[in-house]
């Protein structure tokens, strides 16, 4: 299932306030002002950039996530620079200190990214795109969450956004997963904003939760399930016994972003209603 929401008109309209060369440190603001129609002012993006594709070849790439190329920053003579969450903080501290306006969000939840895109749209003077656009990304997940209600059982889920430390419970994800169709096997950890207090000490509360689908989502580098099926005592695992462990690519689901809300719902939704028709 793939899902993806575009403004009719936003390849034909740019207005004429707000910032003109702002600068993107993560991926979804790039995604965003890209859909609507707003992609003449980014100067810069971040090199993990792979949505919308044409955004790698148009862009320069100045930053990772954790590092910014600041020097190469300031040579776009940026008047916003977009960034997200603590961890770039120092980033945005340096920038800054230069004389750049930096705006970090840090939004964790569905809500907070359909309202992320609401802020950035006003930010950048199309304010009316971006509520019409955030209209229609929340519309899709009212439909998939509509359609997920008929399932005829919900399977528990287990969902891994990487495995040395073993980090689960990121909060958009637990919460894409029971629009989904899913429960989400550490929803307490959904609370925790920082990927340190979402760490398991050890595999064991997955074996005693028993998933009955596993998610995978190594940020940076492809998840390997017959790693995760090898692991001591995963076996007794229902997904481990039953082969229900799948990739969702990062670009889709790690993102704070309209990816994760159309394109990652999707392929969960897709998942789920997979092994509802096969358990039901």
């Amino acid at each position: 299932m793939r899902l993806r929401r575009r403004l009719p008109q936003a390849d034909a309209v740019s207005v004429t306030g707000g910032p003109r060369r702002i600068v993107c440190l993560t991926e979804e603001p790039t995604e965003v002002l890209y859909a609507l129609g707003e992609q003449d002012r980014i100067v810069g993006i971040s090199g993990f950039t792979v949505r919308p594709p044409q955004a790698r070849k148009e862009k320069p790439k100045v930053s990772a996530f954790t590092s910014a190329k600041i020097d190469e920053i300031l040579k776009l003579e940026p008047d916003f620079v977009v960034g997200f969450s603590d961890i770039q903080a120092d980033i945005a501290a340096e920038l800054v200190r230069r004389g750049v306006e930096v705006w970090i969000s840090n939004h964790r939840s569905v809500d907070g990214i359909v309202d992320y895109v609401r802020r950035l749209g006003a930010l950048v003077g199309c304010a009316a795109r971006a509520d019409a656009y955030a209209d229609a990304l929340r519309r899709g997940l009212d439909a998939i969450e509509a359609q997920s209600s008929r399932l005829p059982r919900r399977p528990r889920v287990y969902f891994e956004e990487w495995d040395e430390p073993i980090i689960t419970g990121i909060r958009w994800v637990v919460e894409l997963v029971r629009i989904a169709g899913g429960d989400d096997v550490f929803p307490e950890l959904s609370a925790e904003p920082l990927a340190k207090a979402r760490i398991l000490a050890d595999g064991d509360p997955v074996i005693a939760r028993a998933p009955d689908i596993i998610l995978g989502s190594w940020c940076g580098k492809k998840f390997r399930p017959e790693r995760v099926a090898a692991r001591p005592g995963w076996d007794v695992i229902p997904a481990v016994r039953d082969g229900e462990l799948h990739e969702i690519k990062s670009p889709l689901i790690l993102q704070p972003g309209p990816a994760a809300l159309t394109d990652g719902v999707g392929a969960i939704a897709a998942i789920i209603q997979s092994w509802a028709a096969r358990h039901g």
